[in-house]
This record gives C-alpha cells, structure tokens and sequence, in this order.
C-alpha cells in the first residue's frame, strides 16, 4: 500500500511538471548583439565620444597654459638671481617670481580637479544612457515574446547561466528590427566603447 500511494504522487508530480513544461513557450535574445546593434546605442557613442574628444581638448589647452606659466616662473627666477641688476630689483623679482610660483600651483590643482570631475560627469552619463537603452530594449523584447506567445525569454548572451540555447528560438533580429525601425542612421556597423561598460548587457 505504501509503495502504491508513492507511485501515485510520482506520476501526479510528473503529470504536473509535464503539463507545465506544456504551457512554457521558450525564446531566447542575444541581449549584447542587440544593445550593439541598435541605432540608438550608435548615437549615444557618439554623443559620448564628442563629449570626450572636447573634454580632452580643454584639458590640453589647460595643460599647455600650465606649461607655459612654468617656463614663465623659471625665467623669472633666473631674473631674480641676476646678479648684474640690483638688489632691490632682484627682491622685486623674487616677489614676482612667488606670484607665479603660486599661479602655477593654482592651475595645477585646477586640471587636477576639472579632470576627476569631468571623467566622473561622463562616466555617469554612460551609465545613465546605457541604463535608459537597456530598458527600451527589454520593453521591446516583451513586446516581441507576448506577440509570439513565450512565457520565458532568456539571454543567451550570459553564457555562465545557460550551458545550450538554441538558436531556433532565438528572436534577436526580430526584437532589433522593431528598434532599428525608422532610424535616422546607418545601423550596418555595430556600436563601440560603450560595449565594454560593466553595465552594458
């Protein structure tokens, strides 16, 4: 009697697994290819890219005043320790010389400072739109598994938490297609950088 009783909640567990099993429509995205390839990913790298390129411009315009100031510092040292003009035109200089000595300092610490805030305004700013993209395409994969009918859509990209995913029911191109519709560039050549972002799927 006991074993009969186990073999009818065996087949009723198994009964329930497989009408379950039944119910579940899998599908499968590549989430990198589809975040590479989506126009928008294109345009964000690009706003991003200018923003560095100007960011590196400042810098070294910054830099090269810097370096000015301290060519202007060392001869007016040299100035100061002439000793063919007087004493106290070499006190003056000397003076002079401190002036320059703290201006240098002060557009040293100025780079130092305008650097560390800036890499960290853009590194925000990636996180911010790699965020925002990474949601529109995961509404757009919704769309696209309620549209066929999957209960469950996995990455196939994560390849540490799937060991096989076939590509029979993968709808990447799909879910790309629908987010590429109406773009106002070229979306051929996959997007760069920002791929190599920690938060970027």
């Amino acid at each position: 009697m006991k074993n009969l009783r186990l073999l009818v909640v065996t087949a009723a567990l198994m009964a329930v697994a497989f009408s379950a099993s039944a119910q579940t429509k899998f599908a499968s995205v590549d989430m990198k290819k589809i975040f590479n390839g989506y126009y928008k990913t294109k345009m964000a790298q690009a706003a991003m890219d200018k923003e560095r390129s100007d960011l590196t411009k400042e810098i070294k315009d910054m830099s090269d005043a810097l370096t000015k100031a301290r060519a202007d510092y060392k001869q007016i040292l040299d100035q100061a320790n002439d000793q063919a003009i007087s004493a106290d035109e070499r006190d003056r200089r000397k003076a002079a010389a401190a002036d320059k000595a703290k201006d240098v300092n002060s557009r040293q610490m100025a780079i130092e400072q305008y650097s560390r805030q800036a890499e960290s305004q853009l590194s925000d700013k990636s996180q911010r739109m790699i965020s925002n993209l990474v949601g529109e395409i995961q509404k757009a994969v919704a769309e696209k598994a309620k549209a066929g009918g999957y209960t469950m859509v996995v990455n196939s990209a994560n390849t540490e938490s799937f060991v096989y995913v076939s590509t029979d029911t993968d709808i990447s191109a799909a879910v790309l297609t629908q987010l590429n519709a109406g773009a106002p560039i070229d979306v051929v050549r996959p997007a760069g950088n920002m791929l190599n972002s920690t938060t970027a799927p």
